[in-house]
């Protein structure tokens, strides 16, 4: 992902994240924590060839990336649904790869004929064939995500509304936004209300070069965090640091689950993963295996 990836002066910039909205101090204030804690840690994908020799094993075929994947993460951000909808039969076999990892989750993201080429119109027939592909997935389904184009301002908003009350409720979602206007103080509040009221989560977008994306607002006691690394491993390192801290006060405060996933360029460093699943699990106490270790 190279959205908010512009040139940024790194020798000053400022990694703390934002405090907490009010909306988000109020949906976890609500939370009672009837259910333990989840926790998902992941790529964008699994197709990274400069992993083999890593957690790959030499020469492995790029069909057979993923079932060597599934040993060392507990989740991916599933990209590949944006460009087109896989048929079932495609979504079957990757269930095959992971049937013994019923903890596994796939996130599939909207089509973007969906959510960039008619804009919520006219998708009918677009979104029954993307709920019927990923329906296919079952216990290994994870909440999906619905990315506005950056050109989707809040003009669109009835569209938005109108769209996303005809979806499945069984299903969790997320939005994430991109226009810079829908954080803007004149109609932040009616988004993020509105997706509070219908119980949708939003994307948190954690981008250099786009900070207002880093809104910190929970609609629902549920994180989706989608964190563009810098290439600077040292200020990467700190931010990363800033989540740990910041997701041990949410999940002591009533946060239900997390979904992460580090976007870390063509060819990522694994040490980026492995240096927050152990921050993440010193803090909050947690389990989650360390990529480059092998699962019994």
């Amino acid at each position: 992902m190279n959205f908010g990836k512009e040139n940024i002066d790194i020798s000053s910039f400022d990694y703390h994240l934002p405090a907490d909205t009010n909306l988000t101090t109020a949906t976890l204030a609500s939370e009672e924590n009837a259910n333990p804690f989840v926790a998902h840690v992941g790529a964008p994908k699994w197709g990274y060839k400069n992993w083999s020799g890593v957690i790959y094993p030499h020469y492995t075929k790029d069909k057979d990336f993923l079932q060597y994947y599934v040993r060392h993460f507990n989740a991916i951000e599933l990209n590949a649904t944006f460009y087109q909808t896989m048929p079932p039969e495609r979504m079957a076999a990757w269930k095959e790869l992971v049937r013994d990892r019923a903890d596994f989750k796939f996130c599939p993201k909207f089509p973007q004929s969906i959510t960039h080429i008619r804009r919520f119109k006219n998708v009918e027939q677009q979104t029954d064939e993307f709920y019927t592909s990923i329906a296919v997935l079952r216990e290994n389904l994870g909440p999906v995500f619905l990315q506005m184009a950056e050109g989707t301002s809040p003009k669109t908003f009835s569209d938005l509304k109108a769209y996303l009350v005809t979806l499945p409720t069984d299903v969790p979602l997320f939005v994430e936004v991109r226009n810079k206007n829908w954080i803007d103080p004149r109609h932040r509040g009616d988004l993020f209300s509105f997706l509070k009221e219908t119980n949708i989560g939003a994307v948190i977008t954690d981008t250099l070069g786009r900070r207002d994306c880093l809104h910190m607002e929970l609609p629902t006691p549920h994180a989706f965090i989608r964190f563009v690394a810098c290439g600077d491993d040292r200020i990467d390192y700190l931010r990363l640091e800033e989540w740990a801290k910041r997701l041990k006060i949410w999940k002591e405060k009533g946060l239900q689950s997390l979904y992460f996933f580090i976007h870390a360029g063509d060819a990522p460093s694994l040490s980026l993963y492995q240096f927050f699943i152990t921050t993440l699990n010193n803090q909050l106490g947690l389990n989650i295996n360390l990529p480059g270790n092998t699962l019994d």
